[in-house]
């Protein structure tokens, strides 16, 4: 039998590396594959709430998390300098959506444990995949359904509680061979007093899911549901107000993914998505300023690979998404859009060597709505790949890639002369534009990745702030020109794995206009930053898990505080032999006390201290 090991990259350069051992040299037609995933944080579950999918991302290397409350609460998931805007969330083939805001684009109301963990996609997969996300994609598929469960219980300091119940059962269809059908469920809550003064929060989620499985084929119906309420001082406004947010979430969605030939496979995902927002200026004070808003989208979306051979293979994707709003604020543009997005890229291999291959991508995609002027964007890759007698592994690539994106209802639908926030009806499609150069190292027990990007920002629509016009923020176009590097490296030991990772980004802004004193999220990033994160296994009793996370971050007017901070991120997992199934973990959070403000003039997160039990089955 020959074992193939696929092993999903943890790396800033999202790749899949493949490693046989030949466990049987006379029996070469029985293939098992095993999927290994490798994380790029040591920790996986949040101090402060229950698990989402957004849960640890501000440990990732490849993420720039900036957080209000904490990232389960409002989460700004940025990469490589972006902001909130550029970065889409994608489960199956569809992107995730709101028109609002892409403060929103977080709310998922799924369990973790019914997904893959995040994959980020920049460059031209981000092109090829993603919708309206000009910088990156954080993806994720649906897990094959497996019998167990788990309950869960949690408390820690400032009043906090936490309670998780999931089950799963998959069984076999009688009289068809390979088919199974299988049933999950998730119940998740959580409350506390907040880790500073006026940062409570009280969250409930809801998840279940059917799937279908067969040979070559898996098919699931999801239904969630999520309700957050959450609270804390400048949360989107500097002017020392105690705001609040009170959150509902649904989500339908319908996949089917389907393998077909050799290293041929579609996937169709349909979802609904409905999210309304009671947002509150000041909570002593509803009265002052208070918005609600509801939106809806629909979206059916298309993506798969078809291969002729060895040498040649088409990646294609495509989606349409229909939204609307309804708003107390947002209506004095136009409340309904839709958005279309075709990507072709042919792939063709040359293999030079026994060892060696080149691979060429090189296609385009096609961005419309029916409000903005269309796009069509160029986007290619070439990749040289070797792997030595020793399995050592080098790919050297080199990429460029064109999105495009138009922006949220906020930016372009309210009032463009008053309030808080202020709209522009005249902003365009944003475009981008990324030329990267990067480097892949790896073998059995350690991996090394490298990357030198250069991108360019046309029309970015960014939030800023004036000295003239303390009251307000400003939907502003900018073109940006960011330089950047990113180092990730994994080594792996009998008893332990290390994680490590540097990044270094700098910018060059040009906003057209000479009243503009700082802004809120383009110019919001560090220019250094760098992550260490460690797994130790001493015994069969013990497990550690720390994540550490430096940064020196750009110069910022409205920041309070200082521009550096290091946060830590500490779990002691036990495993008493006398329970069998039965765990108990100690963790912490920002066990530095640090109060580093991610994002300017808004207060940073307190310390954070668990005692939680789980059970399994």
């Amino acid at each position: 039998m020959i074992r193939t090991v696929h092993l999903t990259l943890p790396a800033l350069l999202c790749s899949i590396s493949t490693l046989s051992f030949a466990a049987d040299e006379t029996d070469t037609k029985s293939i098992e594959k095993i999927t290994i995933e490798a994380s790029p944080t040591a920790n996986k579950e949040p101090v402060g709430t229950f698990d989402s999918p957004v849960s640890n991302l501000e440990y990732d290397p490849r993420v720039d998390l900036q957080s209000r409350n904490m990232a389960e609460a409002q989460a700004d998931v940025t990469i490589r300098g972006g902001i909130f805007e550029n970065t889409g969330f994608r489960v199956g083939s569809a992107t995730l959506f709101d028109p609002q805001s892409g403060h929103y684009f977080a709310e998922i109301p799924i369990a973790p444990q019914m997904l893959t963990s995040p994959k980020v996609i920049t460059g031209v997969d981000n092109a090829l995949y993603g919708v309206n996300s000009s910088v990156g994609t954080v993806s994720f598929g649906w897990k094959p359904i497996n019998t167990g469960g788990s309950v869960s219980l949690g408390a820690g300091n400032n009043d906090f509680n936490r309670q998780s119940l999931h089950g799963a059962v998959s069984l076999p269809l009688e009289g068809v061979n390979e088919w199974r059908v299988g049933v999950e469920g998730e119940f998740s809550h959580s409350q506390s007093d907040g880790s500073i003064d006026n940062g409570d929060h009280d969250f409930s989620r809801a998840s279940t899911r059917v799937q279908l499985t067969g040979p070559q084929s898996q098919t699931d119906l999801f239904f969630g549901y999520q309700e957050k309420f959450f609270g804390w001082p400048n949360m989107y406004t500097p002017f020392n107000v105690n705001e609040t947010e009170d959150l509902e979430t649904r989500l339908v969605m319908l996949n089917h993914k389907q393998e077909y030939a050799a290293d041929s496979e579609f996937e169709i995902s349909a979802y609904y998505r409905k999210h309304n927002d009671h947002y509150v200026f000041s909570r002593e004070n509803p009265s002052m300023f208070e918005a609600f808003h509801e939106s809806e989208v629909k979206s059916l979306a298309l993506s798969g690979r078809h291969a002729r051979n060895d040498s040649f293979a088409l990646n294609y994707s495509a989606q349409y998404i229909e939204d609307s709003i309804e708003s107390t604020t947002l209506e004095n543009n136009f409340t309904s859009r839709s958005y279309y997005k075709v990507s072709i890229l042919p792939e063709y291999k040359v293999t030079l060597e026994t060892n060696q291959s080149i691979t060429m991508r090189l296609g385009a995609t096609f961005d419309d709505t029916n409000r903005d002027d269309s796009d069509i964007s160029l986007i290619g890759d070439v990749t040289w790949n070797t792997v030595t007698q020793d399995g050592t592994e080098r790919a050297l690539y080199l990429s460029y890639a064109q999105a495009s994106q138009v922006a949220g209802y906020t930016a372009i639908g309210g009032s463009d002369s008053g309030g808080l926030f202020r709209s522009n009806y005249s902003l365009e499609r944003e475009v981008t534009k990324n030329l990267e150069l990067g480097l892949l190292f790896e073998q059995q027990n350690w991996v090394f990745n490298s990357a030198l990007f250069y991108r360019q920002d046309e029309n970015l629509t960014d939030w800023t702030y004036s000295l003239n016009s303390t009251s307000a923020r400003f939907a502003n176009p900018v073109d940006i020109d960011t330089s950047g590097v990113e180092f990730f490296a994994t080594k792996h030991f009998d008893t332990a794995e290390v994680i490590a990772s540097y990044t270094f980004l700098n910018k060059s802004e040009d906003y057209g206009v000479a009243d503009i004193d700082a802004s809120f999220y383009a110019l919001n990033y560090p220019d250094h930053r760098l992550t260490l994160g460690a797994i130790w296994t001493p015994s069969d009793l013990l497990e550690f898990r720390i994540d550490n996370e430096w940064r020196k971050q750009h110069e910022n007017t409205l920041r309070n505080g200082d521009d550096d901070a290091l946060f830590t991120h500490l779990t002691l997992k036990i495993t008493p032999h006398q329970f069998e199934n039965f765990f108990i973990t100690l963790a912490a959070d920002n066990v530095w006390g640090e109060s580093f403000e991610e994002i300017p003039g808004t207060p940073g997160r307190g310390e954070q201290y668990t005692l939680s039990a789980t059970y399994s089955w």
